[in-house]
């Protein structure tokens, strides 16, 4: 293990899509963690599907480099405010931020958002301005604007004195000079050496580390990662977990230790404090447990993690077409996997209902329970995932609150009217207003999370997929009345059976239809978008009655509109309150929550009446 006056430990934080991701992968080609001629994945840190995907970084990942002999231990963080329970532990790791803002875009909402967490404990930033290639590149007013958003997160004057770097994560340069456009990223190695600490640990005191990442390992069973506070630790040491208070959680040995090198994770005998490691050989520890020496009786401080501000319903998926597709169907493999996820991502909360059929899972945002549905569905599971709701609070005098959120759009300047009209009517107030170049206007708001469920699509389709919206939890703020949801109703099926093409072609006159010809349908299922604000129920499976006319031809020239599908995403944000989404590995159905009519039409009189 590194020396602790020859060890670095820093978190690169930037908002989505800064190129955080990118400069970590030349940060390994620039220091010989990866041979010349071995063959890596672009974005090599995002190993997860999804994140390959959406092309963001969901988990916190810890990797390590040698750079003329020092070991810099840098952590790459998620940029988007859902996942920000992974940044306020990761922080705790570390003694130094590089904060990445884009040459063009600026300081962003979650830039604000991590770079907060990061200047309240103490932490002193370098600031690299990255993709400074870009034609409509704007570096002095960018820098300005890191300075101010300084200002306003209570930076002090050490931390206001930042140095700066230029670079091209994509081209691997980084300078101190704006007008070079060629190099390589010694400057950014030079810098962190020179301007980030080496961890100011006790060496000598007993052992004692704080779990920040868990995961799991087929043979090692549950890896805990963290950081070393003080002393050194030994494989096969006689170890125990503390909780918050200071009650041993359970005891056991330090049965593998394990340090990153490059992207693996390597066995070693011993860590030293400063040195981040994994852990295992305990069974019952968990995120924010202290793990140490068993004469230490003193927990170390997690830092807090902020509520989650939303939830959803996962139940059960009792459709007629239930068990068709997954093989992880059952109530109990569903509790034990909701509970799991609880277990090692402290952002979320799950509640079990008094039926047992159905969990009420509370998270940071739509993107995050998005996410974990989506790994669910991947896995085989069956769901039936209610509207998002979002939690509401009380304040001192007893009156009813609800959280609220930063919403900064970038829009081009044709559609800002439309934007502020849609935002007005959700509830939202513009805080500030501002032309950003190239024809675009910055504009933010402060509106309630309630009226943003199901925006997002919609203001894609007002500002024609050129808008960017970027939202950051803000406070809880006093309750804004009712806001207007869905204004359409659905067409629902009225049995079961297969869509046919002479059902469907009369219906497209009444809306937009979800389904396509031959698609299997169920009584309850919603097919369709109504025109008309009210539900309609009809028959997608009616046949030609058969005659001994027939016109040559015609019933083979019925020409249907492609169907509209929805991601994951959308349908969530679509369904209304009676609604429900049946996601299966292979299908993502939309359903009313109650199959049959008459129970339907209970439920709603019931509604009125409540």
């Amino acid at each position: 293990m590194s020396k602790p006056n020859a060890l670095r430990n820093v978190a690169i934080i930037a908002h989505v899509d800064h190129g955080k991701t990118t400069l970590v992968d030349q940060l390994f080609r620039q220091s010989g963690t990866f041979r010349e001629n071995q063959r890596v994945e672009e974005r090599a840190m995002d190993s997860n599907d999804l994140e390959k995907e959406r092309g963001i970084t969901i988990l916190a990942k810890p990797t390590s480099i040698e750079w003329n002999g020092t070991r810099i231990n840098i952590v790459d963080t998620p940029g988007h405010a859902d996942f920000g329970g992974e940044v306020e532990r990761i922080l705790s790791m570390v003694d130094g931020v590089v904060l990445l803002v884009d040459s063009s875009e600026g300081a962003m909402p979650q830039t604000k958002f991590v770079t907060g967490k990061a200047l309240a404990l103490g932490l002193r930033p370098i600031v690299v301005v990255n993709k400074i290639d870009r034609p409509d590149e704007r570096i002095q007013e960018v820098l300005d604007e890191v300075f101010d958003l300084f200002v306003t997160l209570d930076a002090t004057d050490e931390q206001l004195d930042f140095p700066v770097l230029y670079a091209s994560g994509r081209n691997g340069y980084a300078n101190e000079d704006p007008s070079l456009r060629a190099g390589t990223l010694e400057p950014l190695f030079q810098k962190i050496v020179d301007h980030v600490p080496p961890p100011a640990l006790d060496i000598d005191a007993p052992f004692s580390f704080l779990v920040t990442l868990l995961d799991r390992d087929n043979f090692l069973g549950r890896v805990l990662t963290g950081r070393v506070q003080s002393g050194t630790v030994k494989v096969n040491q006689p170890i125990h977990a503390l909780d918050a208070t200071g009650k041993v959680i359970e005891s056991g040995r330090a049965s593998k230790l394990m340090a990153f090198r490059g992207l693996e994770r390597v066995p070693v005998d011993e860590a030293k404090a400063g040195d981040i490691i994994s852990l295992a050989g305990l069974t019952v520890a968990t995120v924010a447990n202290t793990i140490a020496d068993t004469s230490v009786s003193e927990p170390i401080q997690a830092q807090p993690i902020d509520p989650p501000t939303l939830s959803m319903r996962f139940a059960v998926n009792d459709s007629p077409m239930a068990g068709r597709e997954g093989d992880k169907v059952t109530s109990r493999m569903i509790r034990d996997r909701l509970f799991r996820e609880a277990e090692s991502n402290v952002a979320i909360k799950v509640t079990e209902s008094a039926d047992k059929d159905s969990f009420e899972v509370a998270g940071r945002g739509e993107l995050q329970l998005g996410v974990l549905i989506e790994t669910m569905r991947r896995e085989g599971f069956e769901l039936g995932i209610s509207r998002p709701r979002v939690l509401f609070g009380e304040d001192e005098n007893g009156d009813r609150t609800e959280p609220y959120e930063t919403v900064v759009i970038d829009v081009d300047d044709e559609f800002t009217g439309t934007v502020v009209d849609k935002m007005n009517i959700r509830k939202g107030e513009m805080t500030d207003m501002r032309p950003s170049g190239g024809g675009k206007t910055r504009i933010t708001f402060s509106a309630p999370s309630r009226g943003l469920i199901g925006y997002h699509g919609e203001f894609l389709s007002d500002t024609r997929g050129t808008g960017i919206m970027n939202r950051l939890f803000e406070k809880y703020g006093p309750y804004k009345g009712r806001i207007e949801g869905r204004k359409n109703g659905v067409l629902i099926s009225n049995g079961a059976g297969e869509a046919v093409a002479y059902a469907l072609g009369p219906l497209e006159e009444r809306g937009i239809l979800f389904v396509g010809v031959g698609e299997a349908l169920y009584e309850g299922m919603v097919i369709g978008e109504n025109a008309k604000p009210e539900d309609l129920e009809v028959n997608p499976m009616k046949s030609k009655a058969l005659t001994n006319f027939r016109a040559s031809g015609k019933d083979d020239s019925i020409r249907l509109t492609p169907p509209k599908k929805m991601t994951l995403e959308q349908a969530i944000a679509y369904i209304d309150d009676d609604e429900m989404v049946e996601v299966t590995p292979k299908n993502i159905r939309l359903r009313k929550r109650f199959l049959d009519p008459h129970d339907r039409k209970r439920f709603k009189r019931s509604a009125e009446a409540a």
